[in-house]
């Protein structure tokens, strides 16, 4: 009974410990404070409340862009760093141990800890500085530290976008199939390559279009920074302005975590970037020794896999955590994992790849076309379009991407034989070779996540003919492709405020996928009486314009019904499915709002905190939204035109810019005047300046401050 006692009093006071250890501050390493001192930078908040980031060297403005995106959303910058860690479990518990598992079995830590010191000096300095910002921030905020992430260093900087590309071209989704309870390889091979595409089939994608002088009506050159991405979250834009003595002077989208500008413009030349769909993924299936199941076949000998403990920690609850090992194994083909259905290989372009930041930067600093194509010929980043304009008047286009060079004749769209040297690809289609447009005759490019085959009208489009099926490239076009060609094709006088109109277009195309669904719709009106529908149905579907302005009465059931089926990678509903999804959809409108026909601003709204706003644009539309159903049947706006800039040079090359954010500049900040004061303006598809000379940043000032003040 005394041991009993005296466990529970142990017990008691490890109880009340925890308890005190959760309620103070995360006990931060000494000196994070002193982590600002060796940096020289201002910070000036406009009246919308975005950062202008002037300094005297370029790692002076990274560190001043870590602690003004820190200001806005801190969580999101330290989870997506934790996680790129492997420690996202140690904080958020066990749901988050997959992504864990998923950093050791890849082995970034090992790819940086090779990587890392092989970085141009000047990109380290630039890591260190965004690291030396978060540790800045972090001491003056100790409550708001995740504990363990402190301090910070440069190679997390990096370990960030080891962890994240790969993850826009699909890796993760890969990994789900193979680690699903429900998918079995032997009845369906397909599953794993269709899931190299899932990336694109989800509220993600983008616009891009650069308009030459010859087709503007005063010689300027547009271009269109139009990404579509979540509007909150760890891909979710942050717009900043970077200007340095060094030479840096340059505003756009940046990521939580990112030391620079990922797409945007400097006062030369500017770029936007789309996501693409190359296949850049394989699945290999190892034929293992049935003697030995550490070994596998490759050609005419047996290889040994190695294997690793890979430990992850794991809270449960207070201050009590829990540390499992889990096995990780590698091949020559790289990481495995073994299932009940079999034990597979993964290989992805770009593996140990750590110069994504080092090309980025490089294409922030360049002030020449040649410049800055040599750095996007270094071919750090694996995958995305770029769509690119400068004050010169080039236009360019890139399908830019890590080809791998495959054998022929080895099933490469599903699973792949992983006994064969002949499976092992090891190079890349060469840079020169990839499908590309510079200034065509037409004097416009575009992409909006579609064929590269189809980038412009007339000549100078790539030849598809030149590519094999095995690179896996997109040949298909989505609405937003074809409303895109028809505008700019069409418009030889091009002016701003048409520039403006077309990248807020509303219109499903003759041949889009929606016109072809309502089509179907009336077909199988016509020749299936079995299938029946809401009287009104016929009516609303009858007088659509195939428009999604906010005034529209005709959008929300088309638009409720069909949005799963409008991407060019998903199978077209059979009449059955159609009809179904209409009777749901005028079942939904009736019970919320009493009629299968109100405006669509009534029914799609824009949700920010106490913020209720009407919104028009829809899926696969160039004004892109995409929604989820809320429970008072409202459609409610999560993705889709996430950060829109638009660029123009005059004949003379000055630039100028407007954008708009769905939101504001403090993500994740409700109390904060900037967390919905754009919402409006977004709404009305208007644009606020952009300012980049310091006189004009001061004339419409709200706050100038050095970190720390």
């Amino acid at each position: 009974m005394r041991n009993r006692w005296i466990l529970l009093a142990g017990l008691a006071l490890l109880l009340i410990g925890g308890y005190r250890w959760l309620s103070q501050p995360e006990r931060l390493p000494p000196g994070l404070a002193a982590a600002g001192e060796q940096y020289d930078v201002e910070i000036l908040r406009d009246v919308w409340g975005v950062p202008h980031v002037f300094g005297t060297t370029d790692a002076d403005v990274a560190y001043g862009l870590a602690f003004a995106h820190a200001e806005d959303d801190f969580a999101t910058i330290q989870g997506a760093l934790l996680a790129a860690r492997g420690q996202l479990a140690s904080v958020y518990g066990r749901d988050a141990a997959p992504n864990d598992y998923m950093v050791h079995l890849l082995r970034h830590h090992d790819t940086l800890r090779d990587g890392y010191p092989t970085l141009d000096a000047k990109t380290q300095a630039l890591c260190q500085a965004y690291a030396d910002g978060l540790n800045h921030y972090a001491a003056l905020h100790p409550e708001a530290a995740l504990p363990g992430l402190y301090p910070m260093r440069g190679a997390d900087v990096i370990a960030g976008f080891l962890h994240k590309v790969p993850l826009f071209f699909g890796l993760d989704r890969v990994l789900g199939d193979l680690f699903s309870e429900e998918w079995d390889a032997e009845a369906d091979t397909t599953t794993l390559a269709e899931s190299f595409h899932q990336f694109g089939r989800q509220p993600l994608g983008s616009n891009a279009f650069a308009i030459a002088p010859s087709r503007t009506a005063d010689s300027s050159t547009f271009l269109a920074v139009n990404s579509h991405q979540p509007w909150t979250g760890p891909v979710a834009w942050y717009e900043a302005h970077l200007h340095s003595e060094e030479g840096w002077d340059m505003v756009g989208g940046t990521f939580p975590g990112a030391p620079l500008i990922l797409h945007g413009h400097n006062r030369h030349l500017g770029w936007a970037h789309t996501v693409n769909h190359p296949d850049l993924i394989d699945v290999y299936r190892l034929e293992i020794d049935p003697d030995d199941a550490d070994r596998y076949r490759y050609g005419d000998r047996w290889e040994t896999l190695e294997t690793r403990e890979a430990p992850i920690r794991v809270k449960l609850w207070g201050p009590f955590s829990w540390t499992f090992t889990r096995e990780v194994l590698w091949s020559i083909y790289g990481p495995v994992v073994r299932r009940p259905h079999g034990t597979y290989a993964i290989r992805y372009a770009g593996f140990g790849e750590v110069r994504q930041v080092e090309q980025w930067y490089r294409m922030n600093k360049a002030t020449t076309f040649a410049a800055w194509q040599d750095a996007v010929r270094m071919q750090a980043l694996p995958s995305f379009n770029i769509v690119y304009a400068d004050q010169s008047g080039t236009t360019y286009y890139l399908y830019n991407g890590l080809l791998p060079l495959r054998h022929a004749g080895h099933g490469w769209q599903g699973i792949v034989a992983g006994n064969t040297p002949q499976t092992l690809w090891t190079t890349y289609l060469p840079f020169d070779q990839l499908p590309q447009v510079l200034n065509p005759p037409s004097g416009f490019v575009q992409n909006t996540n579609a064929s590269p085959f189809a980038t412009t009208v007339g000549p100078g489009n790539p030849a598809d003919s030149l590519f094999a099926e095995t690179f896996g490239i997109e040949t298909y076009l989505n609405n937003r492709t074809r409303r895109a060609r028809t505008l700019f094709a069409h418009d030889t006088d091009l002016t701003w405020s048409e520039f403006v109109r077309y990248k807020y277009d509303m219109t499903y195309d003759d041949d889009s996928r929606m016109a072809a669904l309502i089509a179907d719709f009336f077909t199988a009106r016509a020749l299936r009486p079995d299938l029946s529908v809401p009287p009104e149905v016929d009516n609303v579907l009858g007088l659509w314009d195939r428009r999604v302005d906010p005034e529209n009465p005709h959008a929300a059931l088309p638009v409720m019904a069909f949005q799963p089926f409008l991407e060019p990678t998903t199978a077209m509903p059979d009449a059955e499915t159609i009809f179904a999804r209409l009777t749901e959809a005028a079942a939904t409108l009736t019970t919320h709002f009493g009629r299968l026909d109100p405006p669509w601003f009534e029914v799609q709204r824009l949700r920010r905190g106490d913020t209720d706003i009407g919104l028009g644009g829809g899926p696969d539309v160039l004004h892109a939204v995409h929604s989820t159903l809320a429970d008072d049947g409202r459609l409610v706006g999560h993705a889709g035109d996430s950060y829109v800039l638009l660029v123009a040079w005059d004949a003379d090359g000055a630039v100028r810019s407007h954008s708009i954010h769905p939101f504001g500049s403090a993500t994740l900040d409700a109390t904060s005047p900037h967390y919905a004061d754009q919402s409006q303006l977004f709404t009305q598809r208007g644009l606020k300046p952009v300012w980049m000379d310091e006189a004009d940043i001061r004339a419409n000032l709200k706050h100038a401050y050095r970190p720390g003040e």
